[in-house]
């Protein structure tokens, strides 16, 4: 037998059969064959390592190993689409098409819920694959995309050509992982995209081949070098590569009503697929018509990616349980049977007060769907009353506190546990004290604060600045070293120092919350100076009002917590506002963040904006002197786009700011 000839003529096999049942769903071998091709060529490229080709099905095994992932700069920015949520804003994109291209018609293709990757071939060959990164440079994962059975590593046609596409997990690889994980007592992965991107960024390659990664191509950036005159045709031509593309789902569409009716058909189909999506991209198909629209500077004109409404899942109301806020507020709680919710597991959330429970007729027993609000917090969207059975029991406000006993008061919409002792108000506003946006103690967690308060440690906020005191005992527990000791004692002692802004804001005065107390600290300077500072003054201030002002008045005014300041003041405690710029060079502005910075976490600019006097809100009006975008902003750019408001890229930010 001619070895050499053998082996190249199994490589050819298994590579068509590949290709014919990942790109084609059309396989003409049995899975038996295709495993006995398999282990054939195995055992023969182990014997005549010489002869194996680059193109080999076997490279998919992985075993490559590097140090660390190497920087590729993009020839062509790998930029992402703007986002909108609804058929109004589908409207709006169509009407801006075409005042450009008035005879524009649509590409429709399911988003894929993945990673964006771009596959660089020459001569038909696979030499570098790499994420989107920030557009421009992204990060080298050749070693672990040559893993993917779904990636060809060689093209039917022998030319140099960028493919760009999803990495993605499918839901059966995300299970069966899940599964192997859950064995092996690891976390288990929240959903199949931050699966799919741990797995492309694994330093050793064995690691992402067992876990059953695809790709699904979907553009390349030049078609017009290979006659290609339109997006459809840049699909089919993938397809005819090689490539795996989303061709029986994708759709034309010539008007916003064939879109939107693309888009409901998706979502109706979109349990049933087997991998995860979260929208519809909308593309112009002519590339003259792509040419004339062209790019801003962050998104291109000709596209648009529109994202399904959060997901809603039914579960079964189990408990509503009550608890017990810093301020005394009682909260009604939904506890159901848990279900999986846009990535991540739920078990419960907030019903607000008596009125929310009441206007839904929420009750024990009762059959419930669940969002994730924003995609972030869960929330009960509504009751399945046609699911009850009549063992459902109805909603009851609670009237005694269900910690300390005390009687609740019901102030507007809420009830409220007056005891200034009650133990679940003691721990909840320790832990607000400690927290990152108040004094910042760093290993002074929620767990922590419980603990401590039960074993007599901190019973109220000074007893944090007497820690030191109890160093001996805490020693003796369980987790508690020296140095972590040492460590947390020496974040107690760095938080006397903060501005005055973060004790006002620590110390939960009702209604007064962060940025009240930035403007309060600016305002008065000292402690004693806001403790002096008459209600009619307060309420003078912008963006203070009567209901603030009376709340702090009344704080102020009681004696218990003029004498928890003093001790604070004796233990150590900075009450000046320590303003942290040299001017308020931006003073009276409002500024709008929206999308993903680079460089600047969100919580990091504002507080840099408000230091220079400006107020940062979360929605667009025409006094917005500014919206700030990064990657994805969303509508809140649009509304600004309308109204004419200023945009802010974070290039811009340098000289903003100074």
């Amino acid at each position: 037998m001619d070895i050499k000839n053998r082996i190249k003529e199994l490589t050819d096999i298994i590579n068509k059969a590949s290709m014919e049942y990942y790109v084609n769903d059309n396989p003409s071998i049995t899975d038996q064959e295709y495993d006995d091709y398999y282990r054939e060529l195995l055992n023969l490229e182990e014997k005549y390592p010489e002869y194996k080709l680059k193109d080999s099905p076997t490279n998919k095994v992985g075993g490559q190993v590097v140090d660390k992932f190497e920087k590729v700069t993009h020839k062509t920015p790998m930029l992402s689409f703007d986002d909108i949520f609804n058929e109004d804003e589908i409207k709006a994109f169509d009407e801006r098409i075409r005042k450009t291209c008035p005879n524009a018609t649509y590409t429709l293709e399911p988003k894929m819920d993945g990673l964006s990757g771009s596959l660089i071939y020459e001569k038909g060959v696979l030499v570098r694959a790499a994420t989107r990164g920030d557009g421009v440079v992204g990060e080298d994962i050749t070693h672990n995309v040559k893993t993917i059975k779904s990636v060809p590593l060689k093209l039917n046609k022998e030319i140099d050509i960028e493919v760009r596409g999803e990495i993605y997990m499918s839901k059966k690889s995300f299970e069966k992982c899940n599964e192997e994980r859950k064995e092996n007592n690891e976390a288990l992965f929240a959903n199949p995209r931050n699966a799919a991107a741990g797995s492309v960024r694994q330093l050793d390659s064995r690691v992402a081949a067992k876990r059953g990664l695809d790709y699904m191509a979907y553009f390349i950036p030049n078609p017009d070098e290979y006659g290609i005159k339109t997006q459809s045709e840049s699909l089919k031509f993938l397809k005819e590569l090689g490539f795996l593309t989303n061709y029986k789902l994708n759709g034309i569409a010539s008007n916003t009503d064939e879109i939107i009716s693309y888009i409901e058909s998706l979502g109706e189909k979109r349990d049933d697929l087997p991998f995860e999506i979260d929208g519809v991209v909308i593309k112009v198909n002519s590339l003259k018509d792509e040419a004339k629209l062209g790019f801003t500077q962050r998104v291109p004109r000709w596209g648009i990616a529109y994202k399904f409404p959060a997901k809603e899942v039914l579960t079964k109301l189990k408990e509503i349980k009550f608890t017990v806020g810093r301020t005394g507020k009682i909260t009604p709680n939904a506890i159901f049977d848990p279900v999986h919710v846009a990535g991540s597991i739920v078990s419960k959330a907030t019903l607000h007060n008596e009125d929310y429970c009441l206007d839904k007729d929420i009750r024990v027993g009762d059959v419930i769907s669940i969002r994730k609000a924003g995609d972030v917090i869960p929330e009960v969207v509504e009751v399945k009353k046609e699911r009850r059975t009549g063992d459902e029991t109805p909603f009851k406000m609670i009237d005694k506190c269900p910690m300390c006993g005390s009687d609740l008061v019901k102030e507007d919409a809420n009830y409220f546990c007056k005891n200034p002792h009650c133990p679940a108000r003691k721990i909840e506003s320790l832990i607000h004290f400690a927290s990152r946006d108040t004094m910042n103690i760093d290993g002074l967690g929620e767990r922590i604060i419980e603990d401590f308060y039960n074993m007599g440690f901190i019973k109220d906020i000074s007893d944090i600045y007497r820690l030191d005191n109890h160093k001996e005992d805490l020693m003796e527990l369980e987790g508690f070293g020296e140095k972590s000791i040492t460590n947390l004692l020496n974040s107690i002692e760095n938080s006397k120092s903060n501005s005055l802004e973060k004790v006002l804001f620590a110390l939960g005065i009702r209604h007064v919350g962060k940025k009240t107390a930035k403007i309060l600290a600016k305002r008065y300077k000292t402690i004693k100076n806001l403790v002096n500072a008459s209600e009619e003054e307060l309420t003078n201030i912008n963006d203070i009002g009567e209901i603030i002002a009376k709340s702090v008045k009344t704080y102020f005014s009681k004696e218990e917590n003029i004498k928890l300041i003093d001790e604070l003041k004796e233990l150590g405690l900075n009450f000046t506002y320590e303003s942290t710029s040299v001017n308020d060079t931006l003073d009276g502005m409002t500024f709008v963040l929206t999308g993903t910075l680079e460089h600047y976490k969100r919580e990091e600019l504002t507080k840099i904006l408000e230091d220079k006097g400006a107020k940062v809100t979360n929605s667009v009006t025409k006094k917005t002197t500014g919206v700030i975008v990064g990657d994805k902003p969303g509508s809140k750019y649009d509304k600004a786009l309308k109204l004419g408001i200023k945009i802010y890229e974070e290039k811009d930010l340098d000289e903003l700011i100074k």
